[in-house]
């Protein structure tokens, strides 16, 4: 795990120096928090994720780029799934999944409708070292860590390239504001994807909105400090192709279509701001026999 950190660490120096020799500057930061214990008070199936962006350009007035690669989103993001039962787990339950990843994405707009587009390297299997983690987390916890029978059977070592590409557009809705998209994903995850978001307050209006691959939710990356509150609901359908934590070879099946629901409320005071949510998934695979609730939270604290 400290290899495969100290190889993101320094892919992203490198790409930050790019950035800044081609007169790029640092516009804002993002990252949000899911963990499953937020939601439905468990720990399974999409147990915890991290999702982080730095995000450079040549300045920001509060609309995206006609261009794509104007501005750019390096990306750095952590997930941990595991079976409903972390000791004896149903042997038709999924295994146990860590994966590092770390992405470029370029968000632009043409005309009024925006979008996203990039790449991830996906890191699969005990060279990500989240089994050791999650069960160090536990034990300091004194919570029941996972069996080891359970993390030799965990998702094989690989690295597997994937496309992420994303458009939506922003209508006005009232007093707020709709924003339809479609979503494809090629790679650890292969999927299509559709849904919308709604968002009602000032907060997040003129910024840069990132979403997290786990819950959809869209967190703050670029910030413009507008004090208040808005509550954001959301949902989206996938049709899915495959899945490198549900392999076939196996014996698991993924399930063709997933949805989420999700809804959340952003709030900015003067200096501080807080992001909670809560999503909920469908199931991912046949013998998973009900969906879960996952929380997301961020806060944001400058003294």
């Amino acid at each position: 795990m400290i290899r495969l950190m100290s190889m993101a660490v320094l892919a992203m120096c490198f790409c930050a120096s790019i950035a800044s020799a081609q007169g790029r500057e640092v516009l804002g930061h993002g990252r949000l928090v899911n963990n499953d214990l937020l939601g439905d008070l468990g720990d399974r199936w999409q147990s915890g994720s991290v999702a982080s962006s730095r995000v450079v350009g040549r300045g920001w007035d509060g609309f995206l780029p006609d261009r794509p690669f104007d501005l750019l989103e390096y990306r750095l993001g952590g997930q941990v799934i595991t079976p409903a039962d972390l000791r004896r787990p149903d042997p038709d339950d999924r295994p146990f999944a860590g994966a590092l990843s770390l992405g470029l994405h370029t968000h632009f707009s043409r005309g009024a409708t925006e979008f996203s587009l990039g790449g991830d390297l996906v890191f699969t299997g005990p060279q990500t070292g989240l089994g050791d983690m999650h069960t160090a987390i536990h034990d300091a916890l004194r919570q029941n860590p996972v069996r080891p029978s359970v993390l030799d059977d965990q998702i094989e070592n690989g690295i597997h390239p994937t496309f992420v590409g994303e458009a939506g557009r922003q209508f006005a809705l009232g007093s707020g504001v709709v924003r339809p998209f479609t979503e494809l994903r090629w790679g650890a995850e292969s999927l299509a994807r559709v849904g919308a978001d709604f968002s009602f307050g000032p907060v997040g209006q003129g910024e840069l909105l990132v979403r997290d691959p786990v819950t959809g939710q869209r967190y703050r990356s670029v910030y413009e400090y507008v004090s208040g509150m808005t509550y954001v609901f959301g949902g989206d359908f996938a049709w899915v192709e495959s899945s490198v934590f549900l392999p076939e070879d196996r014996g698991y099946e993924v399930e063709e279509t997933r949805s989420r629901l999700r809804a959340g409320v952003h709030w900015q005071g003067e200096l501080n701001s807080t992001f909670f949510g809560v999503t909920y998934l469908t199931e991912e695979f046949e013998g998973q026999d009900q969906g879960q609730a996952v929380g997301s939270v961020r806060i944001k604290l400058q003294f």
